[in-house]
């Protein structure tokens, strides 16, 4: 059995005025927002996925459903520890984060380093292991005319 588990996680929210923009634990200056039952924190959310999704137990919705008024607006780096305690409950740790966000604007380059250091510091890792970029769809798509947002994760899991 191997001891190395690999996860995939993506999340897709609706972009609308009145929201905060919440991007891996960091409030990033927009015009817009992500909007959800919980913060709507794509990043997060994504690599919540991810993390479960290696370890083989479900996915974000199954453990804290939007039908559920417990995670109405919800904090996701509440929902990040959560599924940190779940994969160490079941004998996994995080070994790195590689995550993209898909977004036309704003450019988040200046909030990354803050978004490294909330990821990190929520599943014990160094900032060194949490990637995070960012690219446009260069104007294409629901992403391109801002109506949406978009991200990926890949986080890689070793069995203690």
């Amino acid at each position: 059995m191997s001891k190395l588990r690999i996860g995939l996680g993506v999340d897709f929210h609706q972009l609308v005025d009145g929201r905060d923009f919440w991007l891996g634990g960091v409030l990033v200056p927009h015009t817009k927002g992500a909007l959800g039952h919980s913060d709507a924190d794509v990043l997060l959310h994504a690599i919540c996925d991810a993390m479960l999704g290696a370890a083989a137990l479900g996915d974000i919705g199954t453990h804290f459903p939007d039908t559920d008024n417990t995670y109405k607006d919800i904090d996701s780096k509440i929902l990040l520890s959560r599924c940190s305690e779940l994969i160490k409950g079941n004998g996994y740790s995080v070994v790195n984060v590689d995550a993209t966000l898909c977004l036309q604007a704003p450019k988040i380059k200046p909030y990354v380093p803050q978004m490294q250091e909330v990821i990190a510091g929520r599943l014990g890792l160094t900032i060194e292991d949490v990637s995070i970029k960012a690219t446009t769809t260069e104007m294409l798509g629901f992403v391109g005319r801002e109506e949406g947002v978009v991200a990926y994760a890949n986080v890689l899991l070793e069995k203690q």
